[in-house]
């Protein structure tokens, strides 16, 4: 039963890897607008722990609140969904993945990771190819605005409520 990697991965979705090599999670069958395609799950750190981490296991990490993060045991399927700039998937909550419009036999399954991080430990040069890439992904991403209104409902509730309190500091609403 614990030999299996941990989380969970809707069996409408799988996992392969993509022309360039990298493994990536793919839709097998249409699936609707939030419906549940993957859970993490794995043990929780905090944040001077996971700098002691070897890189192989920090890009298993996911941020699940203020200084806490949620690390795979395991790299399993559910771990090989990968950043866009313009995803098809969001959060629901702090470990829930869910659809954001309806998605399509073949598509890749991604999630932008301003909806999750918000440190620095994740950092790179972005090439998703979308046509809104902002070339580069930082743990500071999710303050941009116009992501705020992009990706409404589909923030982990930490930084919904960071960004909760920025609008109000900006009298943005």
């Amino acid at each position: 039963m614990f030999d299996q990697p941990t989380g969970y991965l809707s069996p409408k979705l799988e996992g392969r890897l993509r022309p360039d090599g990298q493994r990536a999670i793919f839709a097998r069958l249409p699936l609707q607008a939030g419906e549940v395609l993957a859970v993490w799950g794995g043990e929780i750190i905090g944040a001077r722990q996971l700098t002691q981490l070897p890189p192989e296991l920090k890009r298993l990490s996911l941020q699940v609140e203020e200084d806490l993060y949620i690390v795979s045991n395991r790299d399993g399927p559910a771990d090989w969904m990968n950043h866009s700039c313009s995803p098809n998937a969001g959060m629901c909550g702090q470990i829930v993945v869910v659809a954001m419009r309806p998605i399509m036999p073949g598509e890749e399954i991604c999630f932008d990771y301003a909806m999750t991080d918000g440190s620095p430990y994740d950092e790179f040069d972005c090439a998703c190819g979308s046509p809104t890439c902002r070339g580069r992904v930082s743990g500071d991403d999710w303050r941009r605005p116009e992501l705020w209104a992009r990706y409404q409902g589909y923030f982990s509730p930490y930084l919904q409520r960071r960004i909760e309190n920025l609008r109000r500091k900006m009298c943005v609403l």
